[in-house]
């Protein structure tokens, strides 16, 4: 009768501390605070499903091989790899509360008496023990802490892959920087060469009487100018090309060009002749897939659903702790008898512990949990929100910077006409020399600024395909 009255306190008091224990909630990656449009806001953007090839469809081979030395050799993804290894190995040691802990302790000791009257003695003794310890997961408080760890270890390696995404889409701009740094110098070459000329040109006119000497020092000081453009665009190649080698992680030198013209040669392809156009847009499938396909929107989700669990696992530290523990051993003079099973004792105790007062350590640890909990959500939001502006405002530029693109082409072919215009109007009299001088500025600033919009017309088809979270 008494044990039936001390089972039946034992049951109320494990219900009444379990029912202010929650289990793991179901979330959802779609589930968020924002309504989600059914797709992109452009019009005229294809929907069906995301091609993830995004490297390819630039057709250049010499990218290619970048991509992929920068994905073997590059000392950051390194790091984030070890990251990886990192949380795979703490998820494998917070899994070891789930099995037993047995420890063995060989042993052997060597001692001597001595007694007035009796002289000295000496002996040896040999001992094995052993102990072993439990903790009986009833309630699935370390099972939960487990699953954590493990969603945490998930998460790491989405961490991996939106890295490897975020070089992949540096390379290439960096290579595309590269190949338009090359151009630009290309051009400021070309324009120190028609100043020169035109320098000449007015020198001789000066000496004939035919122009002022004002006329010679505006022509030189234009010459001077674009030297000093000229020495600006190769500076800016050196900057791109050691930016470059660092991500492919080599030595920031000069043998970088060298490589370039190798791979080039061995792929059968020009190098520093033209930017590529952008390759025909490829179809972004709809808004709600990104949530499913983005590697860092999913690692925020997974460290959500760690959070989660770890709110679990604190919550379930109200409950009774299950423990079954044993030692046992021998220990005998002789060595040989150690492995006589008649000579070992050994104990088994199984216990249970409830914590009755902890001065708030317990609660404490589940309003952290609580509060990481709200974080992670909030940070998933944030992020999620992030990801479709990035993919919004991608497919945006797109239409502007093609609109740019068309008419920086037209510029550059109006000023190359009048360019030859000016000079002839020039040696007939019938224009100062500001105005001809002002058509060659014109024609170099109006070169550089469409190499400069072809770059960032590749360079925000490539934000679009890293904010579309695709693959290469």
């Amino acid at each position: 009768m008494m044990g039936s009255a001390i089972r039946g306190w034992v049951v109320s008091c494990l219900l009444i501390l379990g029912s202010g224990c929650t289990t793991v909630p179901e979330r959802q990656p779609t589930e968020l605070d924002v309504s989600v449009p059914h797709a992109w806001q452009p019009a005229s953007v294809p929907s069906s499903a995301f091609q993830q090839n995004w490297i390819d469809s630039f057709q250049d081979p010499v990218l290619s091989e970048l991509v992929r030395r920068a994905l073997t050799h590059n000392f950051d993804l390194k790091s984030i790899a070890a990251r990886v290894e990192a949380a795979i190995a703490q998820a494998r040691i917070d899994s070891s509360g789930l099995w037993p802990q047995l420890s063995f302790a060989p042993g052997y000791q060597q001692a001597q008496v001595r007694s007035a009257g009796f002289g000295s003695a000496q002996f040896s003794v040999f001992e094995a023990l052993f102990n072993l310890s439990w903790e009986i997961d009833i309630w699935g408080r370390i099972r939960a802490f487990r699953e954590a760890s493990i969603r945490e270890a998930h998460a790491s390696s989405g961490d991996l892959q939106a890295a490897q995404l975020s070089l992949a889409a540096r390379v290439a701009q960096n290579y595309f920087a590269l190949l338009e740094a090359k151009l630009q110098t290309q051009v400021a070459e070309q324009s120190v060469i028609d100043r020169g000329a035109i320098a000449n040109l007015i020198e001789g006119r000066f000496e004939r009487g035919l122009a002022r000497g004002l006329d010679v020092r505006l022509a030189l000081t234009d010459l001077a100018n674009a030297r000093s453009q000229l020495a600006q665009a190769n500076n800016q190649v050196q900057l791109i090309t050691r930016q470059l080698e660092i991500l492919l992680g080599r030595y920031p030198g000069d043998a970088l060009p060298e490589l370039l013209n190798t791979v080039a040669e061995s792929s059968k392809t020009l190098a520093w002749q033209a930017l590529p156009d952008p390759p025909p847009l490829l179809p972004t499938g709809l808004p709600a897939e990104l949530l499913t396909r983005r590697p860092d929107l999913m690692a925020a989700f997974t460290r959500l659903q760690a959070t989660d669990a770890r709110l679990e696992s604190a919550e379930k530290l109200l409950l009774p702790r299950i423990t079954l523990t044993a030692a046992g051993g021998t220990r005998d003079t002789a060595l040989t008898d150690l492995i006589d099973p008649r000579a070992a004792a050994w104990n088994v105790f199984a216990g249970a512990i409830q914590p009755l007062f902890t001065g708030g350590r317990i609660r404490g640890g589940i309003h952290l949990a609580e509060a990481r909990v709200q974080e992670a959500y909030n940070r998933y939001q944030e992020v999620a929100l992030n990801a479709f502006r990035e993919v919004e405002q991608a497919l945006a530029a797109e239409e502007w910077l093609r609109e740019q693109e068309m008419a920086l082409r037209e510029a550059v072919r109006q000023i190359s006409a009048s360019r030859e215009l000016a000079l002839y109007s020039y040696r007939h009299g019938y224009i100062q020399i500001l105005t001809l001088l002002d058509s060659y500025r014109s024609a170099l600033n109006a070169q550089s600024a469409h190499l400069a919009i072809q770059r960032q017309l590749l360079n925000n088809r490539i934000n679009l395909y890293l904010a579309l979270g695709g693959s290469f």
